[in-house]
């Protein structure tokens, strides 16, 4: 093996070892939400009911919208469903410890889209959830 090459190995097995190393930690990184796509069936969404037996929140990509909705199990009964859009400057929010944040201009809402810091004054838009047949069903 001459000098090239084996400046090469090494350096290719450095890196692997390397991310060997970072990979259980950047899984640690990865979003604690799962995230559900579904389609607009005359104005509901339909979510099965066992999407929540390993996770209380969902992310809910809907084809067609521009904002996804993030729904909250509450209690066996009672779930919130929100958009994703801050009421600020519309722009995507993503879940964080509390409840939801913009990285636009870092506002904040709770986890019932209430604002906890502005810029934004008013609350996310809250859609209507009623449950039927092991399935929540959201109004939209």
């Amino acid at each position: 093996m001459n000098r090239k090459d084996f400046i090469k190995a090494s350096c290719n097995f450095c890196l692997l070892g390397t991310a060997a190393m970072l990979l259980p930690n950047l899984t640690g990184c990865s979003p604690s939400y799962s995230v559900f796509s579904t389609e607009k069936k005359n104005n509901e969404l339909q979510l099965p009911l066992s999407l929540f037996e390993k996770n209380p929140l969902q992310i809910v990509r809907v084809k067609g919208m521009n904002f996804d909705i993030a729904v909250q199990q509450k209690d066996k009964e009672n779930y919130t469903a929100l958009l994703l859009q801050c009421t600020h400057a519309d722009n995507e929010l993503v879940p964080a410890q509390s409840g939801y944040s913009c990285s636009l201009h870092g506002s904040q809402f709770n986890q019932d889209g209430k604002v906890i810091k502005g810029p934004a004054e008013a609350s996310l838009k809250k859609y209507k959830t009623t449950i039927s047949n092991n399935y929540l069903i959201i109004t939209i």
